[in-house]
């Protein structure tokens, strides 16, 4: 399996088990196929990390860098 395809299925999972975020898309497929977590992460994608990434700020997991803003 290559980091394309993995991809792929964990957006499959995504969009078939809403809501769930995809770190635990992740989590689920990893312990449905008998898969370690740690093994996964040379498959997953810039993009996949990206929105990982994403999700993790939203929800307050990882600290925003404060850029300049004007306000609204």
């Amino acid at each position: 399996m290559n980091s394309k395809e993995f991809s792929l299925i964990i957006e499959g999972v995504v969009k078939e088990k809403k809501p769930i975020s995809y770190m635990d898309a992740i989590v689920w497929y990893c312990q449905e196929n008998g898969i370690e977590i740690e093994t996964t992460a040379r498959l997953i994608s810039k993009p996949l990390k990206e929105k990982i990434q994403l999700e993790a700020q939203e929800a307050n997991m990882l600290k925003i860098e404060k850029t300049s803003t004007l306000p609204v």
